[in-house]
């Protein structure tokens, strides 16, 4: 009987061993990174000092923008737990829209482009947003003038207030210099054609909006639909002649590539007064993807030193390898980048080093992946963008975070001879590489599918324990 009673206890104990065993497992990070891990945050005082290793290493923010809590003992939430309280901005006053109609994009744009972070995530998701609001702005101003595009002397006036509201909702006040965006952008430029009437008089707009009203995420950056009907409509507007090659891709004349581009704005402006707010900022975040997942936004600088140190490398060399990461490790500072972005990445790094003679598959002789071209996470958890539109998710209990795509433990691959001139991320059998296997999995960091494994293994074995 007590044997019984001794067996029954240490069962129990095993019980409660593992069960908490499994929801220490449940509490790793799962795929949404935080920007910062908020557990190592234990005062003010180690807030002002840059991490050495690890926890976003690339972000440097200065102290003065976190928060400001009088008791140094108590616990802290997550970085940047709220949104920065909003204030009146100034406005000209000389801008004819009614900026409260607008209040929920302008609100997602600000937390896009928030401050500390605009710069790091600039071209993949806080200029894409920006350009959608200054499409969807245009589209707003038509409303009563009949226009699709802004005067100059207007246009300076309600860019202006545009940079001022997000800035009073937290946004960077460099948004324009990020972007690379003017007041100019609110015009029709050189487009000859600018309001309604006759827009719709030129255009098939029945086929216009049949083809935009709903841009389907998964085609169209390979499949296109509205794409081709956008400048259909804007060749239609500008008077350009259509010339289709061979590959029956459309060829404008060089000296009106200004004006078509100007009067794709137009047909922008057009669309986003027909589609609902949402409907038309997710329309033109998801062309804007195709077009960011087209080219590697990051600088490249000569790599002399890595170039030098793995002439006529073979096998794995630590100088090599050394020099090799100390480039990259300067490259992932840069800004965060999507899936694709990093395959177009290594292929553009790996023509650099070939052009300098090296010849061997450095990336996997020195395990180069993928995650190494983007910001890091958690130390050495790379964090790579789906290649899907992505926005800075804000929530009350993660504070800002980006939705990271976790399948980025892979390794970089090393470009063929004709990799750069046919490589293509929409071919049938282009996808990203396989992911390792458990023997050659390098960053135990990164683990996730592994864990959703382990989990119903502990589970089962619990449970066959207490059957027995």
């Amino acid at each position: 009987m007590e044997c019984s009673q001794s067996i029954g206890r240490l069962k129990a104990s095993v019980f409660l061993l593992l069960l908490r065993f499994i929801f220490w497992i449940c509490s790793c990070p799962d795929v949404e990174a935080s920007l910062l891990d908020h557990n190592h945050i234990s005062s003010l005082s180690e807030l002002s000092v840059p991490p050495i290793n690890g926890l976003f290493d690339p972000i440097e923010i200065s102290p003065a923008v976190f928060p400001n809590y009088p008791t140094p003992a108590e616990s802290y939430p997550p970085m940047y737990p709220t949104l920065p309280i909003p204030y009146e901005p100034i406005l000209t006053g000389r801008c004819p829209v009614n900026f409260s109609a607008m209040s929920g994009i302008m609100a997602k744009t600000a937390i896009d482009c928030y401050q500390p972070f605009a710069s790091l995530v600039g071209s993949v998701i806080c200029c894409p947003q920006f350009g959608s609001l200054l499409h969807i702005f245009r589209g707003y101003y038509g409303l009563n003038s009949g226009q699709l595009v802004l005067h100059n002397a207007v246009a300076n006036d309600c860019f202006s207030d545009i940079i001022s509201i997000l800035i009073s909702r937290g946004a960077n006040k460099t948004i324009p210099t990020i972007c690379s965006v003017k007041s100019s952008s609110l015009t029709g430029g050189s487009c000859p054609v600018t309001d309604i009437d006759n827009f719709e008089k030129i255009v098939n707009t029945s086929k216009l909006l049949e083809a935009c009203s709903a841009v389907d995420q998964l085609k169209e950056c390979c499949r296109p639909i509205c794409q081709p009907a956008i400048m259909e409509a804007a060749l239609q507007i500008s008077g350009t002649r259509m010339n289709i090659n061979d590959n029956k891709d459309v060829v404008s004349e060089p000296d009106h590539n200004d004006t078509l581009s100007d009067c794709k704005k137009v047909v922008y402006s057009y669309l986003s007064q027909k589609l609902s707010e949402d409907d038309a900022n997710v329309a033109f975040r998801i062309l804007s993807a195709c077009k960011v997942n087209k080219a590697c936004p990051l600088n490249f600088t000569q790599p002399s030193e890595a170039i030098e140190a793995c002439h006529n490398m073979a096998a794995p060399s630590p100088s090599c390898c050394g020099s090799l990461n100390t480039y990259i490790a300067g490259i992932q500072k840069q800004m965060l980048i999507t899936n694709k972005q990093a395959i177009i990445c290594a292929a553009v790094f790996g023509s650099m080093l070939q052009k300098g003679g090296i010849m061997a598959d450095v990336y996997k002789l020195c395990d180069i992946d993928l995650k190494d071209f983007s910001i890091q996470a958690y130390g050495q958890q790379g964090c790579l963008l789906r290649n899907l539109p992505a926005d800075v998710i804000f929530d009350n209990t993660t504070g800002f975070t980006f939705s990271c795509d976790f399948a980025d433990n892979i390794a970089a691959p090393w470009p063929s001879s004709t990799s750069m001139s046919s490589l293509s991320l929409c071919a049938p059998e282009m996808s990203l590489p396989a992911l390792p296997t458990s023997e050659t999995l390098k960053n135990p960091g990164n683990r996730v599918g592994d864990l959703e494994l382990l989990i119903p293994i502990i589970s089962f074995s619990v449970f066959s324990m207490l059957l027995h």
